[in-house]
């Protein structure tokens, strides 16, 4: 039966930035698959945690500050000792800094592509070698943005880390395949998220997006848990190098 295919029961997911907004309604909706989760967060990920644990999932919290590639050891060592091993990696851990081009600093250029990118490609090689260990293949999926497919204004490092997220996903997915190993990303669209309230609390700004989005309304995280689950489940199992617009219809415009 099809709907099979989107069960996850008896695998394990790693989630990065699982701690709140985008990142924990992934997770719950991976749990609610059937998934055991390892959540990796600088934040507190208590109440996640218990949401995980009430659906009657296994569930691990890893303190991790993903701004340096240190702590990719520790992650994929403990999810393989608490968990058994690893099936899915959804690498969501993101940040922006705003300001304008000609104004932006050394430091929010580096802070946003150290965890946008340089780490997700670290503990994306990480987990590949235990998915090769394994020999039973492996799901990761990133977070990429609508920035993928277009330039934005006043966020010069995330847009530049979001394409680079954008083509390393179809790298991945091209050296990868041969393993068994599918590779794909979620552009998320406007969400109503901590990283969007300056731009909801600006009245005209927030009326010049909504205007543009056919969907007429901000997503909201739970939006995208239908896609997490595809694409970490056997029903995606001929998908590679896609990224997947969950963005009310905004890139149609």
């Amino acid at each position: 039966m099809i709907l099979d295919k989107f069960r996850l029961d008896g695998k394990v997911a790693i989630v990065t930035g699982s701690a709140r907004g985008l990142g924990r309604a992934m997770v719950e909706g991976l749990a609610e698959a059937g998934a055991d989760i390892a959540l990796v967060d600088i934040l507190d990920m208590k109440e996640t945690q218990q949401q995980i644990e009430k659906l009657g999932r296994r569930c691990v919290t890893i303190k991790a500050d993903l701004s340096s590639k240190d702590c990719v050891e520790e992650i994929v060592n403990t999810t393989v000792k608490k968990l058994g091993g690893i099936d899915i990696l959804v690498n969501n851990a993101g940040i922006i800094r705003r300001a304008p081009f000609v104004e932006f600093t050394e430091k929010d250029w580096d802070d946003v592509m150290n965890i946008n990118i340089r780490t997700l490609f670290f503990l994306s090689q990480a987990v590949t070698k235990i998915f090769i260990k394994q020999g039973r293949g492996g799901k990761i999926i990133n977070t990429a943005s609508m920035l993928s497919f277009q330039g934005g204004i006043l966020v010069p490092s995330y847009a530049a880390s979001k394409s680079a997220v954008a083509g390393l996903t179809r790298l991945m997915a091209n050296e990868l395949a041969k393993n068994n190993i599918n590779v794909n990303a979620i552009a998320p669209g406007y969400m109503a998220t901590d990283n969007t309230a300056p731009i909801r609390a600006d009245a005209l700004r927030s009326k010049t997006i909504l205007d543009r989005i056919p969907a007429g309304r901000w997503g909201n995280p739970d939006d995208l848990k239908g896609a997490v689950v595809f694409l970490a489940s056997d029903a995606s199992s001929y998908l590679y190098g896609s990224i997947i617009p969950v963005d009310g219809g905004w890139l149609t415009r």
